[in-house]
């Protein structure tokens, strides 16, 4: 993940895909953040569109979009099945500046040397 922002978003960003995922926009993302979550769930929209019958697809996809989203920009941990599964759904997914997050274990292997 890097390189330029936005690269393969532009077309995606267009028309009523991009006004449809506004709407899930939260106010605690900056628009960096903003542009390459609304990009991950654009691109994967077609396969997670709800059913008829209220299937709740898209709120499965809104749910890992939230997971990759977390596990990037605040550090959170997740099982190892769910992470292969969204970095997979983002490969290709182009961010820039992601913080850097000193895990857990990092620090009580600085602490015991």
């Amino acid at each position: 993940m890097g390189g330029g922002e936005g690269t393969r978003a532009a077309p995606l960003l267009s028309g009523q895909a991009a006004e449809f995922a506004e709407q899930f926009r939260s106010y605690l993302l900056r628009e960096k953040q903003w542009k390459v979550l609304m990009e991950f769930i654009l691109r994967h929209l077609p396969d997670y569109h709800d059913l008829p019958n209220g299937g709740g697809c898209l709120d499965q996809l809104l749910s890992l979009s939230m997971v990759w989203a977390n596990y990037l920009f605040l550090g959170c941990s997740y099982n190892k099945a769910l992470l292969d599964k969204v970095m997979e759904m983002a490969d290709g997914n182009e961010v820039e500046d992601l913080p850097q997050f000193t895990t857990r274990s990092e620090l009580m292997k600085k602490h015991q040397s």
